[in-house]
């Protein structure tokens, strides 16, 4: 589905990532780990088309789209959850989920997504009339997911979706992030938390110093000696 190769990107004349590459196929939980400053957020805004390419090559269901602008990836099937969750505060829960489904394709179902939404994230039903801003932390993550979801992606990207949130919260996204998966939607995740990452996915990739050091599946990875001793304190 998704397929980038040896991608360079720069912030002015400092270089970012260097000769990444990566595959997310149909219907996987595919996890980019590393530690803060990696070039995680990095590789999804250069993804989802924030960034461009120096080098190299994004093809999405087979077709390029390093050279699309990013106003385009949400009408291809690509949604992307930033870092920061990048709500409209003075909004009402609702008003945030239906800002997801601008796009034609979704604004058709946006009724039929909604619901689905409030299945999966029954908190979000019973706040709806709330504006964001008061919600909680891992509520106003919650939101920030299910307006992802309200475009109908077929690829959805989550960048640090458990960032800064108490463990009990983290559990709760994690098994968010299940549900979706088991809705039949692709993941690409981003993610600080290594052990739970690597705990759900079908294969995931390291990045260290903006390169791709390390790929396999979760369970590989886990089970490596260097990502034991870099990540998991063992």
């Amino acid at each position: 589905m998704l397929k980038i190769g040896g991608i360079d990107v720069y912030y002015g004349d400092v270089q970012a990532l260097w000769n990444v590459s990566l595959q997310v196929n149909k219907g996987e939980i595919v996890t980019l780990v590393g530690a803060n400053g990696a070039g995680k957020t990095t590789t999804v805004k250069t993804i989802s088309g924030l960034l461009k390419a120096a080098r190299g090559s994004i093809e999405f269901e087979g077709e390029r789209i390093d050279d699309k602008p990013a106003h385009e990836m949400a009408s291809r099937g690509i949604a992307h959850v930033p870092e920061g969750r990048r709500l409209f505060p003075l909004m009402t829960v609702k008003e945030n989920l239906e800002m997801g489904a601008m796009i034609s394709e979704a604004k058709k179902h946006r009724g039929e997504t909604l619901e689905q939404v409030y299945k999966i994230l029954p908190r979000l039903k019973e706040r709806e009339v709330q504006m964001a801003e008061t919600l909680s932390g891992g509520e106003q993550q919650m939101l920030a997911i299910g307006r992802g979801i309200m475009a109908r992606p077929r690829l959805l990207l989550l960048d640090e979706p458990s960032l800064g949130l108490a463990p009990i919260l983290v559990q709760q996204i994690f098994d968010t992030i299940r549900h979706i998966h088991e809705e039949g939607v692709t993941l690409l995740l981003i993610e600080q938390n290594v052990r739970r990452a690597l705990s759900i996915a079908d294969r995931a990739y390291v990045l260290e110093n903006g390169r791709i050091v390390l790929n396999g599946t979760g369970q590989e990875l886990l089970e490596s000696d260097h990502v034991k001793r870099a990540y998991l304190g063992l």
